[in-house]
């Protein structure tokens, strides 16, 4: 009977079915959508900071994500990617966030630093900055809004707004019609010397030391062009102009100059820490342990005025305090506008981390100071994400540099108060090659530089650099013991995201629920066709004709 049914059924399909295809198949195409609708997108995302300082943990603790996502206007979090764009995140909604069970969390930045207003940038650098002091158990990844990721963020949020409705059947509904997404993730220093005329031992030693890393809440994303990209830009300026001086027999003067370019800056200064040490404890002898004075330099690619951050104060005649006065007359004379200023902060072992690159050698008794332009350790800028190529003024950097270099060179030739007008570097210095410098270490940002690797396109980059001018270039490793290492660092700081258009769990009951009604449907038809066509008739009969 059922085999009977089934060859009525094909039979009324065959003489039918082509005008439903003629009447159907154009109707489709024409309500189809112009645009194609993409079904999974893939985008480069940037990992948050993961590191271990002397056995603290700092940054995201996980990698993996696998899940669906949703923005902060969802009613729940627990088990799903949080989308939110930066200018809209504040730090109790990320721990809001993190607390409610969040699966991870995907912050978008804007394309462009530069369009964003002064006050709002001041207001995610102090974000930024309060996520790098957490220690986030869920996975934190940063992109960059692209028009892709802005349509993809309108749909998601769509469906995160269906959360908010008012009654349950609506909320339903709602999860039905919406789509979402899952999304899927599958140092070392080079040093260089300039020996006085006359015996090396015997003669005052002064040290010009800059950090080359860079910091921010994302390592891929830290570009650090001021702090401290300016700072080596200025180093590899002073030993350029000094290199001139030390090669001339008139001008060589009776003094030698160490210029170290350390990594792990941003971490405790561990390089410059092992640094002092091998050259402190070294029975081979240095002139680390009898230099005159040690200076640091640290963000000087912007800013008015310039800031002379000391440990303890300097006492009256020593080089410090010398070299201060001098930084005092030469800005009166070069640039009249700049003011120059003394910072006294006194260390404090109880904080993780040290304030300033000085502390390392104030600590082994050794007279150091750093300058910069800014006048707090605690700036934000000096460990953000937004210390970008534009924010470094380069007429300043120069300018910082002229103050520096004169009144390092008064102190070298000993210029006295009747010789104050005295101008020693009349060429002007090169902003091209410090400009070259800035975008060279800008470009090679990204994880911050490895202690123990010494070979890497920014290292052998800055050997040549400093090779040009100086002599005895040196490179040199820290390693790290590999029991109780002090710094740990870890990997995948930029990886590619997959987000793939998905229905919810409901939407397949749904679809389970309605595909069993039609099978059963049909099935009910095909036992009953013998009805079917006898209805069918009935309405098929032709009308008799009325004469």
């Amino acid at each position: 009977m059922y085999l009977d049914g089934a060859e009525g059924v094909f039979e009324f399909l065959r003489g039918n079915l082509p005008f439903y295809v003629i009447v159907f198949v154009p109707l489709l195409i024409a309500i189809s959508p112009v645009a194609p609708v993409l079904g999974s997108h893939e985008f480069t995302v940037y990992r948050m900071q993961h590191y271990d300082l002397q056995g603290t943990v700092h940054g995201s603790r996980s990698s993996v994500v696998n899940t669906e996502a949703r923005t902060l206007h969802s009613s729940s979090y627990h088990r799903k990617v949080v989308i939110a764009r930066l200018a809209d995140l504040t730090h109790g909604q990320f721990n809001e966030v993190i607390q409610q069970g969040a699966a991870g969390v995907l912050i978008f930045l804007p394309q462009n630093f530069s369009d964003v207003a002064p006050d709002k940038l001041k207001a995610l650098m102090e974000l930024e900055h309060a996520l790098q002091e957490d220690a986030v158990p869920v996975p934190v990844y940063f992109a960059y809004e692209t028009d892709e990721l802005k349509d993809m963020y309108r749909s998601v949020q769509r469906t995160s707004d269906n959360g908010r409705t008012t009654s349950v059947a609506q909320e339903l509904w709602g999860m039905l019609k919406a789509s979402g997404f899952q999304l899927v993730i599958s140092g070392s220093q080079a040093k260089g010397k300039l020996s006085g005329f006359g015996v090396e031992e015997q003669l005052p030693t002064g040290v010009i030391v800059a950090h080359y890393d860079s910091f921010g809440v994302s390592p891929a994303l830290s570009f650090g062009a001021d702090s401290n990209g300016s700072g080596v830009a200025a180093l590899l300026e002073l030993a350029r102009l000094f290199s001139r001086l030390y090669t001339n027999s008139r001008t060589h003067p009776h003094f030698n100059l160490v210029f170290l370019i350390s990594a792990g800056g941003k971490f405790n200064y561990h390089g410059t820490k092992k640094w002092i040490e091998d050259n402190i404890d070294s029975t081979e002898g240095s002139l680390l342990a009898d230099s005159l004075f040690t200076m640091c330099l640290d963000s000087l690619g912007s800013g008015d005025d310039l800031y002379v951050h000391v440990s303890k104060p300097p006492k009256e005649g020593s080089a410090t305090s010398r070299l201060f006065n001098e930084l005092q007359k030469v800005s009166e004379t070069v640039s009249p506008a700049t003011r120059v200023s003394m910072v006294h902060k006194k260390i404090n072992l109880a904080d993780e981390t040290l304030a300033w690159e000085h502390e390392r050698f104030s600590m082994r008794r050794l007279p150091a100071f750093t300058v910069s332009h800014l006048p707090s350790h605690r700036s934000p800028s000096r460990s953000s994400i937004f210390d970008t190529r534009d924010k470094v003024e380069k007429d300043k950097l120069a300018r910082n540099v002229k103050v520096i270099a004169e009144a390092l060179a008064r102190i070298l030739y000993n210029v006295t108060d009747s010789e104050a007008s005295l101008e020693v570097f009349r060429e002007s210095l090169v902003c091209f090659q410090m400009l070259c410098i800035l975008h060279s270490i800008s470009h090679f940002h990204g994880a911050p530089a490895k202690l123990e690797q010494l070979y890497t396109p920014l290292v052998t980059m800055l050997e040549q650099a400093l090779a040009r001018h100086l002599k005895e270039v040196r490179l040199s490793a820290f390693r790290p013991d590999k029991r109780d290492p002090e710094v740990v660092f870890y990997d995948t700081p930029v990886a590619v995201m997959n987000a793939y258009s998905v229905k919810p769990a409901v939407f397949d009951l749904f679809l389970a629920a309605i595909i069993g009604a039609y099978l059963g449907t049909v099935y009910l038809v095909i036992v009953n066709f013998h009805h079917v066509q006898r209805v069918v008739g009935l309405f098929s009969q032709p009308k008799a004709k009325v004469n």
